[in-house]
């Protein structure tokens, strides 16, 4: 059975815990590539919550995913708000899918 990890800040993240799904509290940009890699490559997480304040350091790790079905990497927002980036990289995908964006 697949997993569902969620990586950010503890605070942004650590209610997702009473949800039933593993949280990857990260406190700096080289422990978020790690742990983002780590869960990426062991094949038991099917998607993988990044809060948006480490969207820049991940970017390039979560783009070798985009088009992959496992896993499925969703951005949130962190503890200080939405910044955005979740709705962009979702009318992205939809885009990518559908060939326009219909949302």
């Amino acid at each position: 059975m697949y997993k569902i990890g969620v990586l950010g800040e503890k605070d942004s993240i650590i209610a997702f815990s009473a949800l039933g799904l593993e949280v990857f509290p990260v406190e700096g940009e080289q422990e978020a590539i790690a742990t983002f890699r780590k869960l990426a490559k062991d094949g038991e997480h099917a998607i993988i919550y990044v809060t948006e304040s480490f969207y820049e350091t991940l970017a390039p790790e979560i783009d070798k995913y985009k088009d992959s079905l496992v896993p499925a990497v969703i951005l949130i927002p962190g503890r200080d708000g939405s910044l955005g980036l979740g709705q962009t990289a979702l009318n992205a995908a939809v885009e990518r899918a559908v060939g326009a964006n219909i949302l």
